[in-house]
């Protein structure tokens, strides 16, 4: 199957690119301004990995995401408005605003929640891909569930279970290792012996493949590999995207850990500028601004509407239709 972007794609996941950016940008000026609750994990920086990893997904397709999500949402389809409703608390958020930043679920689009644990999101995909597996012998479907994960939770035991496991039975499940370079604030280097996580692949007897995770057409296309791998019963892969946060772990960090070297050495690699600048020679430079301001001002709509939603009410009953029923 084809696995390179068309040029039509590329501009939508730059669109999406921008749009994560700036919502990004806005929850940042939001949680100053008190209109949060709690601290804001932002992913400026990483949006090549969560956006060109789901780009080839469909809605059949299981996510699972972690407490930098934001782009993984995004990606998978999630409306701006209920994602921003969801972040402030809103009544019109898509989990009815209880779930928060970080734990967004969004089953029609196949995501089935965000994960405040380091890790957690690594064994949920591949029980999903075992549900998915049988559902795909039974119906000869090609569903696919795929796990995006940092390095910090690369280092847990449940990620290492999860992965031989999932070779073990040739699990339809993609693991996508979002490497970011720090977790927390420690860095990789103090956390792992090896420097490309990659290479544990190998252990497992999968293939492995680590790319320019701010390159946002290598990122899909290596993922795209893997999924139509695991779309043809052949099990799972592991893609390390080698990226970086530009900002701190969260709204409450203090930084001071990030060289201003590194900083302006990954600014320079901006995924949002990359991808532009391999769009200039099929796309004018009218269209890539178009494509910039409606992604800003889409943004900046959505979060109009969120401040003006009611809040949540009380209820003295359980839903009768959770929002997971029906998504495996």
């Amino acid at each position: 199957m084809r696995n390179s972007p068309t040029i039509d794609e590329q501009i939508e996941m730059l669109r999406r690119m921008i749009a994560v950016r700036h919502l990004e940008e806005r929850l940042g000026e939001l949680h100053k301004a008190g209109k949060t609750r709690g601290p804001i994990h932002r992913c400026d920086g990483q949006e090549a990995v969560g956006i060109g990893a789901t780009a080839m997904l469909d809605a059949a397709d299981l996510l699972t995401s972690t407490h930098r999500g934001h782009a993984h949402y995004v990606g998978k389809g999630v409306g701006l408005h209920p994602i921003i409703a969801e972040i402030l608390g809103r009544s019109t958020g898509a989990c009815a605003g209880r779930a928060g930043h970080m734990l967004i679920a969004d089953a029609a689009n196949g995501l089935l929640g965000g994960n405040a644990i380091v890790g957690g999101g690594i064994p949920a995909a591949t029980g999903f891909a075992v549900s998915l597996q049988m559902r795909n012998r039974a119906d000869g479907g090609a569903r696919v569930a795929m796990c995006l994960f940092g390095d910090g939770a690369a280092q847990t035991g449940i990620c290492h279970e999860s992965m031989n496991i999932a070779a073990l039975w040739k699990l339809p499940v993609v693991f996508v290792l979002e490497h970011n370079q720090y977790g927390l604030t420690a860095h990789h280097s103090t956390q792992s012996s090896v420097p490309d996580l990659v290479v544990r692949a190998a252990g497992y007897g999968m293939p492995g493949e680590s790319v320019d995770g701010n390159d946002i057409t290598a990122v899909y296309r290596a993922v795209a590999t893997a999924v139509d791998r695991a779309r043809r019963g052949e099990g799972p892969s592991l893609i390390e995207a080698k990226t970086y946060r530009i900002v701190g772990f969260s709204t409450s960090d203090v930084g001071g850990y990030q060289s201003a070297d590194d900083l302006a050495a990954w600014r320079e690699r901006d995924p949002i500028v990359l991808a532009r600048r391999s769009l200039a020679a099929s796309v004018s430079p009218a269209q890539l601004d178009a494509v910039d301001a409606e992604a800003r001002a889409a943004v900046d709509a959505a979060v109009e509407q969120a401040l003006a939603d009611p809040l949540p009410g009380f209820v003295d009953h359980a839903p009768s239709a959770p929002y997971y029923a029906g998504a495996v």
